[in-house]
C-alpha cells in the first residue's frame, strides 16, 4: 500500500499548506510545469518525487525530467505528462502513449483545472491535480492525494483553497 501526493503547474511556488496535506504520502508526483530546479529539490527533499517537465521548464528541469513517464507501482500502470488533455480530447501523444502502454491510471497538467474522469473507452482513471502555484488564470490551488493498494485506488482526497489565501 502506498499513499501518493499528486501536485502540477506550481510555476515555482508552493503554498504554505502543501507539505502538510503531503505529509503522510509515500511518494511524490509532480505532472510539470515545476517552474525551477530549486522547487523539484525542495519536493525530493520532502519525499522520493516522480516528475516530468512541462511547458514552462527549461534547461536543468529538462536534464532532470523526462516529458512522459511510464512506471507500475502497487500492481498499477502509471502514465504521467504535462500536457494530455482529456477523455475523448486527449493530446495525440497522449493517446499514442495510451494505446502503447495501457496505463490504469493517467495523470497530466497544465489546463490548471482540476478533473477527476474514468475514461471507460481506455479502461483507465485520468487525474488532473489542477494548480498548485500562484501563477495562471486558476481561482483555485489544488492538489490530490490517493493510496494505491495492489491495483486499487482508495482514500482519494482533494485539497482546494482560494487562491487569494496565500
Amino acid at each position: 500500500m502506498k499513499r501518493i501526493g499528486i501536485i502540477s503547474d506550481t510555476h515555482g511556488y508552493f503554498h504554505p499548506r502543501v507539505f502538510s496535506f503531503f505529509k503522510d504520502c509515500d511518494e511524490i508526483w509532480h505532472a510539470g510545469d515545476i517552474g525551477n530546479i530549486e522547487t523539484l529539490d525542495e519536493l525530493y527533499t520532502f519525499k522520493p518525487t516522480r516528475a516530468v517537465f512541462g511547458n514552462i521548464d527549461g534547461g536543468n528541469l529538462r536534464v532532470s525530467c523526462n516529458e512522459y513517464e511510464v512506471f507500475n507501482i502497487e500492481s498499477t500502470k502509471i502514465l504521467m505528462m504535462h500536457i494530455g488533455g482529456y477523455p475523448g480530447r486527449y493530446s495525440q501523444l497522449a493517446r499514442q502513449l495510451i494505446n502503447k502502454h495501457k496505463p490504469n491510471i493517467f495523470i497530466s497538467g497544465h489546463s490548471h483545472i482540476l478533473k477527476i474522469i474514468n475514461d471507460n473507452k481506455n479502461n483507465l482513471l485520468h487525474i488532473n491535480p489542477g494548480a498548485a502555484g500562484n501563477s495562471g488564470q486558476h481561482q483555485y490551488i489544488t492538489l490530490v492525494r490517493l493510496t494505491l493498494d495492489n491495483g486499487n485506488v482508495a482514500d482519494l482526497e482533494v485539497f482546494e483553497v482560494p487562491r487569494q489565501s496565500y
